[in-house]
């Protein structure tokens, strides 16, 4: 598809400009009237006119979404009808993709589509379970409380989201600044030294000779080596959004022990969240666990649920697949268990999430406490080797002098 550039008039009179992407400018025309526009100008964009669109964030986080349904629910439930609620949710909404997305749904259920079609529509925007959960709730004539829970679905996968954020930020904000430090001492401060410890007349330690020998080859290749750096770091990146990449970082996640805890519990308060909002709504079991293994982050676990829905499809119970998988702590399948047992699951899914949203909580927090003594040792470490390699000839010179 190509991008044209449009102006158009809007319902209240104003002009507005934008951009969309379509096979012909036939077609543009008629991506713009969708949107409920009037078409003044369209035309293709070129590399000069090509609009520049940042959208920070990209695709709206779990935050973006709990506040869009929370305001949402609110309008409805003011008496607001849905056509009114969502034109002021476009006004109100701040990330660029998701309010060109409100925009767009407004466009498609005033031509009489269902709001859950309309939601289906942009799946870079909405997930799955957010269209499943709105057919729910029209089905159920229930929409407010269909949306409430996916506000409350949203809140709480952002909060375990930003938890695990920052487990994973520190560490690297703290490894990219050693490097920095490191650099800096290699390439400012040690050739600094160089011309003393040539004038010493000495033989140099083996220390100072290994990092005076990285000092000079870091200076006189830098643009050799800097290339390389950079097309690593690229060739990972592009690694890591292949299926194959996916599997790699998910596998290696769940072997390290110390990133292992906090995986397998962000796993299993994300399946139990989500299977208990799910069946809340009185979606049937098996589409349930084929949604959950839509929205699981980790591939092995997204796996061991598309297992779990075949097993479901031949008449086995949830929590039988679940601990087979070997994914899954104990606690999860024997709750599930007991959930089934009573006809109870969904309380029981209820109170999984509760409890392993609370221990991913504590397990970030144990894996911060235990990295940042860790860090600083290795940080420490480095330094004192570089601080070393400078200070040694200099003693072995004040003891030289000393003896005269």
């Amino acid at each position: 598809m190509a991008s044209f550039s449009y102006e158009a008039i809007n319902r209240n009179g104003r002009a507005v400009k934008g951009s969309v992407e379509a096979d012909t400018l036939e077609h543009a025309r008629t991506e713009v009237k969708k949107l409920g526009l009037t078409p003044v100008d369209v035309k293709p964009q070129g590399a000069l006119n090509k609009d520049i669109n940042i959208e920070i964030g990209g695709k709206p986080s779990p935050r973006d979404l709990s506040i869009f349904c929370r305001q949402f629910v609110s309008m409805l439930r003011a008496g607001v009808t849905i056509m009114d609620a969502l034109k002021m949710l476009t006004d109100a909404t701040e990330n660029k993709k998701l309010q060109r997305a409100i925009s767009e749904i407004k466009a498609s259920t005033e031509k009489g589509e269902s709001l859950s079609s309309a939601v289906g529509e942009h799946p870079d925007v909405f997930p799955p379970l957010m269209k499943n959960m709105v057919a729910a709730g029209e089905a159920s004539g229930s929409l407010d409380i269909a949306i409430e829970r996916m506000a409350l679905q949203y809140e709480k996968s952002s909060k375990t989201r930003s938890m695990v954020k920052k487990a994973a930020i520190y560490p690297a904000a703290v490894v990219i600044v050693a490097i920095i430090v490191i650099i800096v001492m290699l390439v400012v401060v040690i050739p600094s030294y160089s011309e003393m410890f040539k004038d010493l007349g000495t033989e140099l330690p083996a220390i100072t000779k290994m990092v005076q020998s990285m000092s000079n080859a870091l200076i006189d290749n830098w643009m050799i080596i800097l290339p390389i750096v950079v097309v690593i770091v690229v060739l990972v990146v592009m690694f890591a959004r292949t299926e194959k990449g996916k599997y790699f970082f998910g596998g290696l996640l769940l072997k390290i022990p110390m990133t292992k805890n906090v995986s397998v519990k962000s796993a299993s308060a994300q399946m139990a969240r989500t299977l208990s909002t799910l069946m809340s709504s009185g979606i049937p079991l098996v589409e349930c666990v084929d949604i959950v293994s839509k929205v699981m982050t980790n591939l092995y676990f997204r796996d061991a649920m598309e297992d779990a829905r075949d097993e479901i499809m031949i008449g086995q119970p949830l929590s039988r697949p679940l601990e087979a998988c070997g994914l899954f702590p104990p606690m999860v399948y024997y709750m599930v268990r007991i959930g089934e047992e009573t006809g109870n699951t969904e309380e029981m899914l209820n109170k999984l999430a509760d409890y392993y949203e609370e221990e991913v909580e504590m397990a970030v927090a144990g894996l911060m406490s235990a990295l940042e003594p860790m860090i600083i040792v290795v940080l420490a470490g480095i330094v004192m080797v570089i601080l070393g390699a400078c200070l040694m000839p200099m003693m072995t010179m004040y003891e030289t002098l000393g003896n005269l």
